[in-house]
């Protein structure tokens, strides 16, 4: 069962991409079965933790 998150701590903002890039990010995100949003989500967690700025 998928992990419930608190939304409290979610920040919301806006993220403007080109057309290409955005296209490309949602195909991403459809061949691993997440939103746009989740998938943004992770790539931005994998960046982190890949440059030590985030544990776990």
């Amino acid at each position: 069962m998928a992990k419930e998150k608190d939304n409290s701590t979610n920040k919301t903002f806006l993220l403007r991409v080109d057309a290409e890039t955005m296209e490309a990010v949602e195909k991403w995100a459809a061949d691993e079965f997440r939103s746009v949003n989740g998938q943004l989500q992770w790539i931005i967690a994998e960046a982190l933790k890949k440059s030590g700025r985030k544990k776990k």
